[in-house]
């Protein structure tokens, strides 16, 4: 069966940067839209980046703008999301996501696969 596992998250100082990992078994990420999201304790879980098939569409919450980078490695069959310049309010469990079903990018009822998420903790 399908199985997401990130990688990559710990506690940090602010403005540290991070590289979370996301590693897929059963499921190919070429060819797929994958995602990034986070969820902080007694908040939603919110959408973070977002990158399409090819890697021609890169979206990012305006929270993370300018901060955050997603890429991915098709030959690894890994996506990455770089966390730059922390902040105490980007400590949160941080998810990948793909199986996408279409819709909003952001919205996390629209990805059928998830991964147990790895923590960051800014502190």
């Amino acid at each position: 069966h399908v199985q997401l596992v990130e990688s990559g998250g710990g506690l940090v100082q602010p403005g540290a940067s991070l590289r979370l990992s996301c590693a897929a078994s059963a499921y190919t990420f070429r060819g797929n839209h994958v995602a990034w999201f986070r969820q902080a304790p007694g908040k939603v879980r919110e959408g973070v980046a977002y990158i399409s098939t090819q890697g021609g569409t890169i979206t990012y919450a305006d929270s993370v703008k300018g901060r955050f980078i997603i890429s991915r490695d098709n030959a690894e069959n890994t996506v990455y999301l770089q966390l730059n310049s922390l902040k105490l309010e980007d400590t949160a469990i941080y998810y990948c996501a793909a199986g996408f079903a279409g819709g909003s990018v952001f919205r996390a009822a629209n990805y059928g696969y998830w991964g147990q998420g790895t923590q960051v903790t800014v502190s």
